[in-house]
């Protein structure tokens, strides 16, 4: 699953790996009249606000100097939170055994929504997420998947 990232995106995830942080995932929206682009970062200590602050920081600078985004816009920087976005594979490698939501783009096997205990990930065909669901074992197909997050709640 390797995917092609867009020149936004490499320049906020070499922004975070030049501080020590992981970018799980960034969303650039429009809200109203404004664009705002957040981006939540990880590490394997908690993230702090202070560590917020000095990424977004970072990535301002890094961001005013390369000039990937025309117009103005708002910079959001946070942790993923407990219901923490899964989107690369070592995600679903490191989560295993926690709670998840899927949410497909079409309908596998009559659902669109699938709850239950991550089980990991597997390589064949070209990226299967694997998931316990009300007993079944199931292989999930990457390109399916429309949404991942943990499920603190199920």
């Amino acid at each position: 699953m390797e995917e092609k990232k867009s020149p936004l995106r490499e320049i906020v995830e070499q922004a975070g790996a030049e501080l020590g942080y992981e970018v799980v995932d960034l969303l650039f929206t429009r809200e109203g009249s404004r664009r705002v682009l957040r981006v939540f970062i990880d590490r394997p200590e908690v993230i702090t606000i202070k560590d917020c602050e000095a990424f977004s920081g970072h990535l301002s600078a890094v961001l005013d100097e390369k000039d990937p985004i025309s117009g103005a816009y708002l910079l959001e920087v946070s942790s993923p939170g407990i219901d923490r976005p899964l989107t690369k594979p070592e995600h679903f490698r490191r989560f295993a055994g926690e709670p998840v939501e899927l949410r497909l783009y079409s309908p596998w096997q009559g659902r669109k929504t699938i709850k239950g205990v991550l089980a990991g990930w597997s390589t064949e065909e070209d990226g299967t997420v694997l998931v316990e669901a009300g007993g079944e074992k199931l292989a999930i197909p990457w390109r399916m998947v429309a949404k991942a997050r943990l499920d603190p709640e199920f």
